[in-house]
């Protein structure tokens, strides 16, 4: 982060205004970088909880029917 912002930082008169942009630049880049604002922004349809995770992949693997283990099945499309 800080090597990203370094000319902002450096143009800073003092060390205290440093920290004070920094931790701001910080907090900026948590509130941006949350599962729903990425979601969004990336127009993913849902966030799933992390514990709920084992069950909505063995819902989505029963719901594919046929064997795919030859090659030759049905394609499940990650996206």
């Amino acid at each position: 982060m800080r090597l990203g912002f370094a000319k902002e930082l450096a143009a800073q008169p003092d060390e205290e205004s440093r920290k004070t942009m920094f931790d701001a630049l910080v907090a900026k880049a948590y509130e941006q970088g949350k599962a729903l604002n990425v979601a969004s922004y990336l127009e993913i349809d849902a966030v799933i909880d992390p514990q709920e995770t084992r069950a909505w992949l063995i819902r989505g693997l029963n719901s594919a029917s046929g064997d795919c283990s030859d090659g030759g099945g049905q394609f499940v499309d990650t996206w």
